[in-house]
């Protein structure tokens, strides 16, 4: 079982052409000491340029092929730099709620007129809020782009909104959080992790935010909200796709040229977390746990740490799919758990690191359910798994299959240019550098057995754990203090 935030890849067309399958290599058992068979990856390449207002344009082309024609789509985004640890005092959840009044009316346009300008010509849109950055997905027939051009610098600049969308979207955000945080049997566990590891950082504010939050914003915070942070020297725009970039060049001028930037600095987080120098541990209860399960949480670097790849192989040979060492080890083999997984969370300023499992049979009823002696099993077989792997043989085909896992998923999603897109995105959320996109897949491929050992040395065995228990009780609660 993969970790609940994961978010699988679509499987469509395996390479982009010119591309080299990657070979199995390797025997079972043998240590990896030189670097495993590469896959040369076509580049990206993005163009990017920023206008006088600030606003970053990204540009990724089709690669024309002779006696082929063109895709017919293209795909739009804008990704705005706040999310959640940007949320104002007391107003967790808000760079998510905020993205649902996006798609309410502006001064030229009516509500949910997004859904009209894709969906009515074939097309689709969408949007997400993470740690970092909100981001408004477009993908439409190459030759409605202009429209979409228009119509995203409309909402960045003219966005209007009433008392009464305010209040019905802020209930269906409420309704969300109670489908994926109450409803779900271990949706508190989840959304307990950020705020039991980070103790300074805003980090700790779940993104989906606090029903007590969300029920105190108003209106006026949305247009703050707005103001401060829906501005061109904020956002980047992204256009990729079957696209003539020098007439996305002249829409892009003609539409966002004139919008202008305040005089007032973009509001950013500038704290730090300080290292952790013990172990905690915390019980969280709740009514109706079908069975008590364990979370082990460490700090991590921030995404363009020079570790963030090996920790991206160390966490899928722990906790991707049911092969995976914490799947074989304690769900097939141990018999302890039910389900296991290890999460690697790397954002833009630092990253989580989470082990977890969910104990095989129902929860104790009657008693003291924090004295369950499955809990202290579950956590240490789940070290117990990280240092075996951090200290053990690793075979080379394990190794191998692992990165191919992880390079297919990547490959695959570049297939379309809503991907392509998102891959740039996310490079310049986290890494802050568009070109990045194209080192990535390269660090990843260069990941060694050692590197692997190094960093779960590094981060997990010689750093101090958070231990997340969470037990059927009569209510929500949260106790607890240093291990």
């Amino acid at each position: 079982m993969a970790h609940p935030d994961a978010r699988p890849a679509g499987r469509r067309r395996l390479l982009r052409q010119g591309a080299v399958l990657l070979a199995s290599g390797g025997l079972a058992g043998v240590q990896a000491q030189a670097p495993l068979a590469t896959v040369r990856v076509p580049p990206l390449s993005p163009q990017v340029r920023v206008l006088r207002n600030g606003l970053q344009v990204v540009l990724l082309p089709d690669e024309p092929v002779a006696g082929r024609a063109g895709s017919g789509t293209a795909a739009l985004q804008v990704w705005y730099r706040v999310g959640g640890k940007d949320d104002p005092p007391g107003r967790s959840g808000f760079a998510h709620l905020f993205e649902h009044m996006m798609f309410k009316r502006t001064r030229h346009l009516a509500d949910e007129a997004f859904d009209r300008l894709t969906e009515d010509v074939g097309g689709q849109n969408n949007a997400f809020t993470t740690e970092d950055a909100t981001a408004y997905l477009n993908v439409v027939p190459a030759n409605h782009v202009e429209r979409l051009l228009w119509a995203e610098a409309e909402r960045m600049a003219q966005l209007l909104v009433t008392e009464p969308q305010f209040l019905s979207e802020r209930a269906v955000v409420a309704s969300e959080f109670r489908q994926r945080v109450l409803v779900d049997p271990y949706g508190r566990l989840f959304n307990a992790m950020a705020p039991a590891l980070w103790r300074v950082h805003p980090y700790r504010n779940p993104v989906i935010g606090r029903v007590e939050d969300l029920n105190a914003a108003t209106l006026g915070d949305v247009q703050r909200f707005h103001a401060t942070y829906y501005r061109p020297d904020n956002a980047t725009l992204i256009v990729a796709g079957d696209i003539d970039p020098s007439r996305i060049h002249a829409w892009v001028d003609r539409y966002f040229g004139p919008l202008t930037a305040p005089d007032t600095p973009v509001p950013r987080v500038s704290l730090r977390e300080p290292r952790r120098e013990r172990g905690q541990g915390l019980t969280l209860s709740a009514p109706q746990v079908p069975a008590p399960a364990l979370a082990l949480l460490w700090q991590a670097p921030a995404a363009a740490h020079p570790d963030a790849a090996p920790l991206r192989v160390a966490g899928a040979l722990l906790g991707q799919g049911d092969s995976s060492r914490l799947s074989v080890g304690l769900v097939e083999q141990g018999r302890l758990a039910q389900s296991a997984g290890f999460g690697v969370d790397l954002h833009a300023d630092a990253g989580m690191l989470s082990a977890w499992a969910i104990a095989a049979g129902p929860s104790v009823v009657g008693g003291d359910a924090r004295s369950d002696p499955r809990l202290p099993q579950l956590e240490a077989a789940l070290l117990r798994a990280v240092h075996r792997l951090a200290h053990g043989s690793i075979p080379i085909g394990e190794l191998d299959k692992v990165r191919t896992q992880l390079l297919t998923e990547a490959l695959v999603a570049r297939q379309t240019a809503e991907g392509r897109a998102l891959a740039v995105g996310w490079s310049i959320v986290r890494r802050q550098d568009a070109g990045a996109v194209d080192v990535e897949l390269a660090q990843l491929q260069a990941v060694r057995a050692e590197d692997v050992q190094r960093v779960l040395r590094t981060h997990v065995l010689a750093a101090h754990a958070v231990a997340l228990r969470y037990v059927q009780g009569p209510s929500a609660a949260v106790s607890g203090g240093p291990a």
